[in-house]
């Protein structure tokens, strides 16, 4: 029935197979949770290093092949495009939760049994979670602080936190927008630029945006404060005919006259910029030589090729608007910053659109000392932009340290009580799965997993719900006391991308795996080109 060379596991074979390849990708990130967690070095065929401890860089860099493990690889990319964060959390509970099942299906517990259980202790705990969140101000810097220095802590930036998440929080609040009593921001508007060189400390956010490009002409001005600035979508050159043409000159006359008029279409683009006030003109396409030296003797300060995404934030920046053509340019369309300015960074030379009044666009300028501390440093500012803005969006927060994995673990538990049959089982499970992320903070911490556990279990019974794992000082403390606050919508996402993929996986009772093509496709490796150990001919 089955193409030669096809591969089938069946039944328990086939789900113990996908359990065990996604364990070995939870287990292979679970040592970066938390403050006290390690990085990892990914070298990839082409000898490029990574260093992170970043959840979902990891798996991204690690180039998974078996299907059931790129699932877990699918929930970290999830959590990291949904919140931003939590991404070490989601897989590592997915694979407890896999560990779990795999006990339960040992002692002929039913799969689908399973499934059932887990979905409905994952309703449980998303309700039990809700209930716990505590409501915040969106507009309070201090509580926004707090969540930015959380998702700091485990990351490279960590001992300079305090400066960056103040950094962040400037930058979200500044592009939120109010819409009736909510807010939106969108973490697409705060550009983050990187430029190895000079120290983590040397990063700044500007009032404006950041181009990575250059004035065009040397005669131009490298400075213009109060600038008008135009948008241009158009290319300022003449431009050749779609099709072939021909021209019969028979004169040196007839050379100039066309010559001469070229000239006169370039030095009427350059007017009518100039006409309209603008001292500044920043261009998505090119910009001919010819218009470039008019330009130069205008005063005008010009850039070309910019990319479209920094257009749009151009016009969020500065109030402008982008036009496709010259003709219809007015004063009222430009934009406004307080001073444009070509700086030169490390070795390259870029412009500085700044001091905008109220920008809805803003830009992050991060150094460091070599070009993989700028990496990582940018993934950690991505990460602290992303938390502060799920607070700003939905401004519920819970306390971190896995004290809120081992409160809705017990109320889970709890729950699990009124329940018959083997769902309690999965159910139970469930709530077991959820105090991985207090053992797994604890063992990277240093400190002994089943004594701490053991404690913070003890003191969520007496009604200690923010208890968890300080790992910084290796004890068990309450966490709300030491402001250790994460935003809900990182923990809610986290719950359903774990519960959702471990039920996925589980669900999975046989395997068929066509055998790779020979024909066509990429090149192949020595062993794949050859014939497979006792494959025969076909």
């Amino acid at each position: 029935m089955l193409k030669e060379g096809t591969s089938r596991a069946e039944g328990r074979d086939a789900i113990h197979a996908n359990i065990t390849a996604a364990l070995v990708v939870a287990e292979s990130i679970r040592s970066s949770l938390g403050p006290k967690g390690m990085d990892k070095m990914l070298v990839d065929g082409f000898g490029d290093v990574t260093i992170s401890n970043d959840g979902a860089t990891i798996l991204d860099e690690m180039e998974v092949q078996h299907p059931a493990a790129k699932m877990l690889v699918e929930v970290a990319k999830t959590q990291d495009d949904e919140v931003g964060d939590g991404t070490t959390t989601a897989v590592v509970l997915s694979g407890e939760l896999l560990t779990k099942a795999q006990a339960l299906i040992d002692k002929d517990v039913q799969s689908t049994v399973i499934v059932d259980g887990y979905q409905i202790a994952s309703e449980k705990a998303l309700e039990y979670i809700r209930k716990l969140a505590i409501k915040v101000n969106p507009n309070d810097k201090g509580m926004l602080k707090k969540v930015a220095k959380v998702a700091l802590a485990s990351k490279l930036l960590a001992e300079h936190k305090e400066f960056i998440a103040e950094m962040a929080v400037g930058a979200v609040m500044q592009v939120a927008e109010k819409s009736g009593t909510v807010f939106k921001a969108d973490v697409d508007d705060i550009k983050v630029e990187k430029k190895p060189g000079g120290a983590l400390t040397d990063t700044v956010l500007i009032q404006g945006v950041l181009l990575d490009k250059e004035v065009v002409h040397p005669g131009m001005p490298k400075r213009v404060e109060k600038a008008k600035i135009a948008l241009i979508n158009c290319p300022l050159e003449v431009e050749k005919p779609e099709f072939d043409a021909k021209l019969n000159i028979q004169s040196p006359d007839q050379m100039k006259g066309f010559l001469d008029e070229e000239e006169k279409i370039m030095r009427d683009m350059v007017n009518k910029i100039a006409d309209s006030g603008a001292n500044v003109a920043i261009c998505e396409k090119g910009i001919d030589d010819v218009v470039q030296h008019f330009m130069a003797k205008k005063g005008i300060l010009a850039v070309r090729r910019v990319k479209q995404s920094d257009m749009e934030k151009l016009v969020k920046a500065t109030g402008g608007r982008i036009l496709s053509q010259l003709e219809g340019l007015k004063p009222s369309d430009l934009g406004q910053a307080g001073l444009v300015e070509e700086r030169k960074v490390s070795d390259d030379k870029m412009t500085f659109v700044e001091g905008c009044k109220n920008p809805k666009a803003v830009s992050i300028l991060v150094r460091g000392g070599t070009e993989r501390v700028v990496d990582e440093a940018e993934r950690a500012i991505h990460d602290a932009l992303c938390v502060v803005r799920d607070v700003v969006v939905e401004p519920f927060v819970v306390a971190g340290g896995g004290s809120t994995e081992a409160e809705v673990s017990r109320m889970v538990k709890a729950y699990s009580q009124k329940l018959s049959g083997k769902e309690q089982l999965a159910v139970q499970a469930y709530a077991e799965a959820l105090e991985i992320i207090p053992m797994s903070l604890a063992e990277n911490g240093g400190m002994d997993p089943i004594d701490s556990l053991m404690e913070v279990r003890a003191r969520h019974q007496s009604k200690s719900k923010w208890v968890g794992i300080d790992p910084i000082n290796g004890k068990v403390a309450d966490l709300a006391k030491l402001d250790v606050y994460e935003p809900l919508a990182v923990k809610v996402q986290a719950l359903k991308s774990a519960g959702e993929a471990a039920c996925m996986i589980l669900k999975i009772d046989d395997v068929i795996a066509a055998s790779k093509s020979k024909e066509g496709g990429a090149p192949k490796g020595p062993k794949e080109s050859g014939k497979e150990e006792g494959e025969g001919e076909s």
